[in-house]
């Protein structure tokens, strides 16, 4: 696990995100701890639901919730991902106008969401066949959310799977695009859960609608572990 990744790119980290919603993390899991995590999926008792996606409209593929305690790797992850980004969050909140803060440990966060009635881990891990998809869709779960959060791709584009890109759309009124963000296994995401702030034409800051799914696969499976720092009512 290299999250030394963040340090070392915190500023590129920022700027990407200011500018496209998103920013990738390159190797942020090796290979053997990416086929470790995707090793998990038939294990039942690590749960707490699986959604199968075409029975709610979301598409298809299934996905599965961890239950706490999280598997250890995917524990650190949170806890070392999240201190990196609220910086970043504070400064989206500031900028929109809104008043609320982070604070700086992901304990003193899951607190808060614990106190609202947000007691569900997030975190998932999703699998995908030939011909499934994932619409695309917002992770919101309750009063409280972290307007980040990271998935990991767990296998490998063009030899466990075609297809199945991950994908983005950012929207404001009267416009609309979309983008495809290339992943190779252990590479990471870091894109925005709901809204972000962007610059409007004529120079006011706006609220940005974003949304996130993956393409339909062509063929072979796909897993990702996906991380979402607040928790769920």
């Amino acid at each position: 696990m290299q999250t030394s990744l963040l340090d070392d790119a915190a500023t590129d980290l920022a700027t990407a995100l200011d500018a496209e919603g998103h920013a990738v993390l390159p190797g942020l899991l090796a290979p053997a701890q990416c086929e470790a995590l995707a090793a998990l999926y038939p294990q039942d008792a690590l749960y707490r639901s699986t959604v199968v996606m075409a029975r709610h409209g979301f598409g298809r593929g299934e996905y599965r919730y961890f239950a706490y305690p999280l598997p250890p790797l995917l524990a650190q992850l949170r806890q070392a991902l999240y201190p990196q980004l609220v910086p970043i969050a504070n400064r989206w909140n500031q900028r929109l106008g809104r008043a609320l803060r982070y604070p700086a440990t992901l304990d003193a966060f899951l607190a808060r969401c614990h106190r609202a009635g947000q007691t569900r881990p997030t975190p998932l891990i999703l699998q995908y066949g030939a011909g499934d998809y994932n619409c695309l869709h917002q992770d919101l779960y309750g009063e409280h959310v972290f307007p980040l959060q990271v998935a990991i791709l767990l296998s490998r584009p063009g030899v466990d799977f075609t297809g199945g890109e991950f994908v983005m759309t950012e929207s404001r009124p009267g416009v609309q695009h979309a983008h495809v963000v290339p992943l190779a296994q252990g590479d990471a995401v870091v894109f925005a859960v709901h809204q972000r702030p962007g610059v409007g034409p004529t120079g006011r800051m706006r609220r940005l609608e974003m949304r996130h799914g993956v393409s339909r696969l062509l063929g072979g499976r796909r897993h990702t572990v996906g991380l979402i720092f607040h928790d769920a009512a």
